[in-house]
């Protein structure tokens, strides 16, 4: 815990890292930030918040989870500023995630156009219309009825 005089409030973080107060809120309900309360029950932030709230940012914008942020979060030391190889570390997880969401979209962006060029959008032959059939195999269109 810094000193107080050293330490930002939640208005102050705000302004900083350029996120709204419930923002901050929100990731400190989540444990992707912590602040503490001074004396008069204030919240106070240590300074290195800004750092973790920039690689959560960071992380949002990439489209990583919440869930996938929080892990990555709890594995940052609570002592220190995350520095630049905190930073590799989680790039690293995190490109395997974004490589197969590359991997996914180029996928569909390549049954796009067979479905759209054949205008059948049946669900033997188009993934993209129902992309868990187990009975497209063997039957197009709806085949299971109940009475």
């Amino acid at each position: 815990m810094a000193k107080e005089s050293e330490s930002l409030s939640v208005g102050e973080v705000a302004k900083r890292s350029g996120v709204a107060v419930s923002t901050l809120h929100f990731y400190e309900s989540k444990a992707l930030i912590q602040s503490w309360r001074n004396s008069g029950n204030q919240r106070r932030f240590n300074k290195d918040v800004l750092r973790r709230v920039a690689v959560i940012k960071s992380a949002q914008r990439i489209g990583i989870s919440l869930q996938g942020i929080q892990e990555a979060m709890a594995t940052l030391p609570d002592n220190r500023t995350p520095n630049k190889q905190d930073w590799g570390r989680l790039s690293r997880h995190w490109r395997k995630e974004l490589d197969e969401r590359i991997r996914q979209l180029n996928q569909l962006r390549d049954e796009l156009g067979e479905c759209i060029g054949c205008g059948c959008l049946s669900l033997k032959a188009c993934p993209l219309r129902n992309p868990e059939d187990i009975a497209g195999k063997d039957h197009s269109g709806a085949v299971f009825l109940e009475s």
